[in-house]
């Protein structure tokens, strides 16, 4: 099912849905007695949308492939076991219609075997689904000057800038991702959970896009490169701060979540990807973090008022020289070069006439 049509579920299948999760529980919890398991068999062979639906929610938090593949299976034992009164505890047996003598003597039951080898196989399936749909959590930590992209569990990819970290969740209901520093870009896969991005204490909830996260000194970025994103506070009961399109940006302080909404080029809020430093209008204490991120080089601001100046530009991240000239170029400011540092001041300081 696509994203859309995730939004825009009939009643029927949140029902189905919801049973699916109810069998599958029951499931996880193990022991279910005799008429359960009739119950669960009339309720999976009713139609076919429920056992997709019951597959789907064991596929949903964990490797349902590899762990067949890691679980050989013997099929003489299988056949067997869907035979007898007592299951396994991953198999759920197949209620056995009894067969009249007569019925018995047409269809010798060796014709019967591969019937029930193929579903047993098939409910041995789900049963492991039932195992492996466990909470799955991650950490992961991009060190200074090496960014990385990786893939979560359910396919979503990640890119993560340098000296930035963030911890996963995944439960058979949601995808929670905690942003705990610096940045990260999301290319969401499309399922049923929701997904969303938890960072001072804000919420960030995908509907179908590709977006970015990054956490500066004072206020948190959010910049939407393909599809929608809404911005809650993670506060009480989430109150709605901003809706975003594709090629809009929101800027939220972090002490009151006044937002600001504006409009950027796609292409400048992936740049980071590709290691270039892009910064429109940004103060040059933030400009400085994004290259100290990538640099042995340290480019150190020495004042408040060279830290306040509001600067334009599209750099090579790790372009040293570039970013040197750049800065020297501006004339209300001084650098000194002192082996791997860049001492940056406001010229103003040099006359007193700093702002007061």
């Amino acid at each position: 099912m696509n994203q859309a049509g995730s939004h825009q579920a009939k009643p029927h299948q949140v029902r189905i849905t919801h049973e699916a999760a109810h069998w599958h529980a029951l499931q996880r919890q193990g022991g279910l007695s005799t008429a359960q398991q009739a119950r669960f068999m009339d309720w999976l062979v009713a139609s076919p949308e429920h056992l997709r639906e019951y597959l789907a929610i064991g596929r949903v938090a964990g490797a349902l492939g590899e762990a067949m593949r890691a679980m050989p299976i013997d099929l003489e034992a299988l056949i067997g076991s869907a035979t007898t009164s007592s299951p396994p505890d991953n198999v759920v047996a197949l209620p056995v219609r009894r067969a009249s003598p007569r019925s018995e003597a047409v269809r010798p039951r060796r014709r019967q075997l591969p019937r029930i080898a193929a579903a047993a196989a098939l409910l041995m399936g789900v049963g492991v689904a039932a195992h492996v749909a466990w909470p799955q959590s991650g950490h992961y930590v991009a060190v200074h000057g090496t960014p990385r992209s990786f893939e979560l569990p359910d396919r979503t990819v990640v890119h993560l800038n340098a000296e930035s970290e963030l911890s996963t969740r995944f439960t058979l209901f949601q995808r929670r991702v905690e942003l705990v520093r610096g940045q990260a870009s999301f290319v969401v896969a499309s399922e049923r959970r929701p997904f969303a991005v938890h960072a001072a204490g804000l919420q960030v909830q995908d509907v179908g896009t590709t977006f970015d996260v990054s956490l500066w000194r004072e206020q948190a970025r959010i910049d939407v490169a393909e599809g929608r994103v809404r911005v809650v506070s993670d506060a009480g009961a989430g109150r709605l701060l901003a809706d975003l399109r594709a090629g809009q940006s929101a800027r939220v302080d972090y002490r009151d979540h006044a937002v600001s909404v504006s409009n950027e080029d796609v292409d400048t809020m992936t740049a980071w990807w590709q290691r270039r430093v892009v910064f429109r209008d940004q103060p040059l204490r933030d400009v400085a973090d994004q290259f100290n991120r990538l640099n042995a080089v340290h480019l150190q601001v020495e004042d408040a008022a060279a830290g306040a100046l509001r600067l334009t530009g599209n750099l090579g991240g790790e372009d040293v020289e570039s970013l040197r000239a750049f800065l020297d170029e501006q004339p209300m400011l001084r650098t000194v070069v002192t082996g791997k540092r860049i001492a940056v001041s406001s010229r103003a300081t040099e006359t007193g006439d700093a702002p007061r």
